[in-house]
């Protein structure tokens, strides 16, 4: 076993600085009262009335959450089937195409898909806006969402399944009752990732959106051009909030159940 040195000391301390000290540069200056984002006038919360006050932000947040939401959703109950084609279906015609469809947008560029999804949709005649987002963001994401359930299903015990069949469940019944809170966990965090990469995408929402629908991350990028201003600390402030607290609350919610877990077999063994 190596000894913790200096030099391992250091280096995780120089990468962990080079990671989160931009950020806490942010959420420092985010309470800065000064207009210019590089010059310190003293602690203020007045960004953060301004930014509750920006239509424009406050729309392109709402517009983001709506897509995101539908988007995950759509991306969870898709990437989920293909996940049980891929692993119970086995070999059938057509499955190395199926596969390769489902895996593409995994290594495909984003900028290729957001430019294929738009000259489809001006092909079809269909209006860019929040519908074409939702329907990009699913496309991408539902790959995502089918990696997670695959890896799931490849463990899942199948006798759990072929019981409940003899025992007089119909294949769906024995779907929703049995195998689906069995992979519940890879199936939440799926819609979680589908869910966190709509809220972060640019370079596809770019192409695919129309001017009734524009999006948080484009809103910021187009603010950002122009120079960064004390609002979009303050925005980036929040969202750090946001994802922290996520974080957390789901490391206490992993370790609590796991714990339970551990209660629950123990006590099994001990009867």
């Amino acid at each position: 076993m190596r000894r913790f040195s200096w030099f391992n000391a250091t280096s995780l301390t120089l990468g962990f600085a080079f990671l989160y000290l931009p950020m806490l540069i942010l959420v420092i200056y985010s309470f800065n009262a000064s207009k210019l984002v590089t010059i310190w006038a003293g602690f203020s919360t007045r960004w953060y009335g301004e930014l509750l006050n920006n239509e424009a932000f406050l729309n392109a947040a709402w517009v983001t959450l709506k897509v995101a939401v539908f988007s995950s959703t759509m991306a969870t109950v898709l990437g989920t089937m293909a996940a049980l084609v891929l692993v119970r279906a086995g070999r059938f015609p057509g499955r190395t195409l199926f596969s390769g469809m489902i895996y593409a947008p995994l290594v495909m560029p984003e900028v290729i898909t957001g430019l294929s999804l738009l000259l489809l949709f001006i092909a079809i005649g269909l209006d860019r806006g929040i519908l074409t987002i939702v329907l990009a963001h699913t496309t991408f994401a539902m790959c995502y969402v089918s990696v997670v359930v695959s890896s799931r299903l490849a463990t899942f015990d199948q006798s759990l399944e072929e019981a409940a069949l003899d025992l007089g469940c119909t294949p769906f019944e024995a779907f929703r009752l049995v195998t689906l809170p069995i992979i519940a966990p890879a199936v939440i965090s799926g819609w979680l990732l589908a869910f966190t990469l709509s809220l972060d995408d640019l370079v596809i929402a770019s192409f695919v959106t129309g001017p009734s629908a524009t999006t948080l991350p484009m809103k910021i990028w187009s603010s950002v051009r122009l120079g960064v201003s004390p609002e979009i600390n303050a925005l980036s402030t929040i969202l750090i909030g946001i994802v922290t607290i996520g974080v957390v609350t789901a490391s206490i919610v992993s370790k609590r159940a796991i714990s339970a877990r551990q209660r629950d077999e123990q006590a099994a063994a001990a009867t």
